[in-house]
């Protein structure tokens, strides 16, 4: 396996009698859009889950950067750069785009009750937040709706506005479930070719549960697909969806 910026190693997870993830190795690499395919009741969600810390292994370890983080809870894995998104959108309806961004970046030193007084000492760190929070608006589509309330924008919108957020806070790996749920295949587009292209420019290591594979495969850098908690592929899109054992327990036929 190569020095992925963070590396699963035979990670298993038992529910009763029920192996949902069963020896499981793989890495996640900067820059590389990795798309997670499978059945229902594969083990994608809860892979994603045991990445993220919302379970623990029964067995195998976690490893970013080289440091066993197997045990670190969600809010410390968040900490480090590990972020999971869900399919509803999370974000403040009654702020703006802009200011939902600056809020992800979390406190900034003028909101502390002993240095907001001094001016001096915090108005450079958020005009330098402020400046880059405008970047990642303009990656993400969402720049000429920067005093827009988030709550007056379409569903996927919505999504964009959490991709930034999540940029904004200080994410290094985001797992993503479902980012195009309940959207129009047009919407979809727009918001898969936004994750794609904020992944290259940012260097984020990204791993994607997405059903709809005619919209997602053509912007994975990489397919890893599951089968019964096991991993039983993992290559390119063209090499994966060649694979008889993929084709006969997910998708029934090859996509043209």
């Amino acid at each position: 396996m190569d020095d992925g910026l963070v590396k699963c190693l035979g990670l298993e997870k038992r529910f009763g009698g029920i192996r949902a993830v069963e020896g499981v190795y793989l890495s996640l690499n900067e820059g590389v859009f990795s798309l997670l395919i499978g059945p229902n009741g594969s083990g994608k969600s809860t892979l994603i889950n045991l990445i993220a810390g919302y379970y623990y292994p029964d067995e195998g370890k976690i490893l970013m950067n080289g440091e066993d983080i197997t045990h670190l809870k969600p809010h410390e894995r968040f900490g480090i750069g590990i972020i999971r998104t869900f399919q509803t959108a999370r974000i403040f309806p009654s702020l703006t785009v802009l200011d939902n961004l600056l809020i992800a970046a979390g406190m900034m030193v003028g909101e502390k009750i002993r240095y907001a007084p001094f001016r001096r000492r915090w108005i450079r760190e958020e005009l330098a937040l402020t400046e880059r929070a405008l970047h990642i608006m303009e990656l993400v589509g969402l720049d000429k709706l920067k005093d827009q309330p988030a709550g007056k924008l379409s569903g996927g919108q919505m999504k964009l506005l959490e991709l930034g957020r999540v940029i904004m806070s200080g994410a290094k790996v985001i797992l993503m479930d479902e980012p195009t749920a309940g959207l129009n295949p047009v919407i979809a587009e727009s918001v898969l070719s936004h994750i794609r292209s904020s992944v290259y420019e940012l260097r984020l290591a990204t791993l994607l549960v997405e059903h709809r594979l005619d919209l997602a495969i053509k912007h994975a850098d990489r397919v890893l697909a599951m089968f019964n908690g096991r991993l039983i592929a993992d290559g390119s899109p063209e090499h994966v969806l060649s694979i008889p054992d993929v084709v006969e327990s997910y998708l029934g036929e090859k996509l043209a």
